[in-house]
């Protein structure tokens, strides 16, 4: 069975206190420090899948908040799980499309954002479903504070390279380009790894990270 199909995951995501219902999602654009209750930098991460990263990085910087978007309930489920073991007051959740990332942060309302091991979506047809595409960049502009930035890691070749021929197009400015991070002694201070970059890096797969700005 795939997680995306668990029973019950929605009724779950639906009952939790670590969720943003999408009942208000739209009074949240200007409220995320009412939301968390404090005036911290706010850092999202979109696709978190099961939530390692941004629940190590969370317990890691208690002085950042931080909201994971998921689209995949069973997916979330994980994550909502990880915070019954280990709850912390500097993160919250969203189940939704990307897509619809600009209707949720108010402009310049996010400080970082993080992408990690996206859907590549391989069919070129599909090109502008990638998070790292033009089309969502130009997303990322309107919450992304002036002096913020992305960073985006992957082990999929294809799509950092896409990527990478995206940044100019769209306005954005690489200030570090790594296809191999993990041999990269600087770049590793402080990484956290997420569940696909255990898995990948074990496999012998290099994996690429860029951080950018505009």
């Amino acid at each position: 069975m795939r997680l995306r199909n668990i029973t019950g995951s929605r009724e779950v995501i639906a009952d939790s206190p670590y969720v943003v219902q999408e009942a208000i999602l739209e009074q949240c654009p200007g409220t995320w420090h009412t939301i968390f209750g404090n005036n911290h930098p706010v850092h999202i991460e979109i696709g978190m899948g099961k939530g390692k990263f941004i629940h190590a990085m969370a317990k890691e910087h208690p002085e950042i908040n931080y909201v994971g978007i998921e689209k995949y309930s069973s997916v979330l489920l994980r994550a909502i799980q990880k915070m019954e073991e280990e709850e912390l007051p500097n993160l919250k959740f969203i189940r939704m499309d990307a897509e619809d990332i600009a209707k949720v942060f108010g402009k310049g309302e996010v400080d970082k954002i993080y992408l990690n091991f996206s859907d590549p979506w391989p069919k070129d047809r599909h090109a502008k479903r990638r998070l790292p595409s033009g089309q969502f960049l130009a997303r990322y502009d309107v919450i992304l504070k002036k002096d913020g930035f992305l960073e985006f890691k992957t082990d999929n070749r294809d799509l950092f390279d896409f990527a990478v021929e995206e940044l100019e197009p769209a306005g954005w400015k690489a200030e570090v380009i790594s296809y191999d991070l993990h041999a990269d002694e600087k770049l590793m201070v402080g990484n956290i790894m997420t569940e696909y970059e255990e898995k990948f890096s074990s496999m012998g797969n290099p994996i690429c990270k860029y951080i950018i700005y505009r």
